[in-house]
């Protein structure tokens, strides 16, 4: 019995464990589409999504990524207002219009309203009488008055018969509208109120990022992360209007979980993907629950320490293939989470199957990460952390601590926990939009030598090749004093 469950037991793969065979190919990187969905109803234009770390994935980072096409997951090791607030400033981030807009009535002083504008930072402010907008007055208008005393009031020297747009408008139309107008801001009315206001300054950053992922209303896309059992997570965050939850636990097969994704499902209109698994029987319990797409990945990540403190775990290629083999036969969207180092690792897993990849290391250096910067030996770092590290299951909202079903009990807490990740930091890598244009250039690349000119063409055509050791030595630089490093090649250590 035991000697059999020895020598039947199946080898599995990883990344370094193949190469992609090249294909004759009609294909230029330039020409490669590498639009893809991370769950049934959403599609973003690089199949990049960041973990729900926390030094990796806050606003800033998930409203960066949504730029470039991918979709951030809001890490939950906070509080609920908190991940709810980290939501919402990526949703009106995204926003052309500016909801929270400072106002003025046409009684007040021109004193008052340049102390207003000077506190608030702002250059005009609508006039609102009896809930509706009369006008509007600019730090323009008080030019000649800023320096002496006057008795005027804003109904004196505000702009009247403004010009207006609807919610419904384009960011194409409304640009036109305040060319031709030659203003900077317009306000946007329903039912003859304020609603909010559009700025040149706002449109023209949104055309500086034609490729960012929106939602039906123009706002940039985000996801969310909820612990397997936390309903009310859920919900405060489905209401804030995260577009994905993810169900973030280290062991998604466990029975309890797969059937509590059922309640959550009942009670959000947001997309669910629910991870990590890694196993047929784990994608088809999960399937069964109607889940919008399944997270792949038990041990790879390199601050995760699951496999060498508990055993176990399944290398991530071989655990991609056989969830996306189930996952096909259902049209449900298969996100690789852990283990990729290199572009190449993006192209294989998605070879492999998956539809997007989810990156921590790669992204926890960037300058939108939340991670601490740290300087050693004159080189800047970022702090990066598993999320089963002793600090990340102590600190924060102990969102580490119950990922991996474990409690925090008594005034001892580091001793009654058994972490399986470590704490470390990467290298300081700048903007993450110079660190996505080098990822998904590398992966273009693969595509091209695979003649794939969109990711389904990728899954069906792209071949593998098994490797040696000596075959891994082969492929990287090798015999050679490396002088200058490469911007997709680290070689600091």
């Amino acid at each position: 019995m035991y000697l059999n469950k020895i020598n039947e037991a199946k080898t599995a793969y990883t990344f370094d464990d193949f190469l992609l065979a090249p294909n004759e190919s009609w294909v230029e990187p330039k020409d490669v589409n590498t639009k893809s969905r991370i769950s049934t109803n959403f599609k973003l234009k690089i199949p990049i999504v960041s973990a729900a770390m926390d030094t990796v994935t806050e606003n800033e980072l998930a409203i960066a990524l949504a730029q470039e096409g991918g979709i951030g997951i809001i890490h939950r090791n906070m509080t609920l207002e908190d991940e709810v607030n980290h939501v919402k400033k990526v949703k009106e981030s995204g926003d052309l219009t500016i909801r929270d807009v400072f106002t003025t009535d046409p009684e007040s002083s021109l004193e008052t309203v340049k102390d207003l504008m000077s506190e608030e930072a702002v250059s005009g402010l609508p006039v609102i009488e009896s809930g509706k907008l009369i006008g509007i007055i600019s730090k323009r208008d008080l030019k000649p008055f800023l320096n002496e005393t006057s008795n005027k009031t804003v109904k004196d020297l505000m702009t009247c018969g403004v010009v207006t747009v609807p919610e419904s408008i384009s960011p194409a139309e409304a640009l036109d509208i305040a060319y031709e107008n030659k203003i900077e801001r317009l306000p946007v009315v329903k039912d003859d109120k304020l609603v909010g206001i559009i700025t040149i300054k706002d449109i023209l950053e949104q055309k500086q990022y034609p490729h960012s992922i929106r939602d039906k209303d123009g706002k940039l896309l985000v996801a969310a992360a909820a612990g397997p059992f936390d309903l009310k997570r859920a919900i405060a965050l489905d209401e804030a209007g995260a577009d994905i939850i993810a169900i973030d636990c280290a062991h998604a097969h466990n029975m309890n979980v797969v059937n509590f994704v059922s309640t959550i499902k009942e009670n959000v209109d947001a997309d669910l993907i629910v991870g990590n698994i890694a196993t047929v029987e784990a994608a088809e319990a999960l399937i069964a629950k109607d889940v919008n797409g399944l997270k792949v990945g038990i041990g790879p990540g390199s601050m995760c320490t699951t496999r060498i403190i508990a055993g176990v775990g399944v290398p991530q290629i071989t655990a991609i293939g056989q969830v996306a083999d189930v996952a096909r036969d259902y049209d449900v969207p298969v996100i690789a989470d852990g283990g990729i180092r290199y572009s190449g690792d993006i192209a294989k897993a998605i070879a492999a199957g998956a539809d997007v990849v989810m990156l921590g290391n790669l992204l926890a250096g960037t300058y939108e990460s939340p991670g601490a910067v740290t300087v050693i030996n004159g080189i800047k770092y970022k702090q990066y952390r598993g999320m089963g590290s002793m600090g990340a299951m102590t600190g924060g909202f102990s969102g580490g601590a119950d990922r991996y079903f474990q409690e925090i009990k008594g005034p001892m807490k580091h001793s009654k926990l058994v972490p399986e990740g470590v704490e470390g930091v990467v290298h300081y890598k700048g903007k993450v939009s110079d660190v996505i244009f080098q990822l998904v250039g590398g992966l273009k690349a693969s595509m091209g030598y695979c003649g794939a000119k969109n990711i389904q063409v990728m899954h069906e055509q792209a071949k593998f090749v098994k490797i040696t050791s000596s075959g891994i030595k082969e492929s990287h630089p090798h015999d050679l004093l490396i002088t200058n490093e490469s911007p997709n090649y680290p070689t600091l250590k």
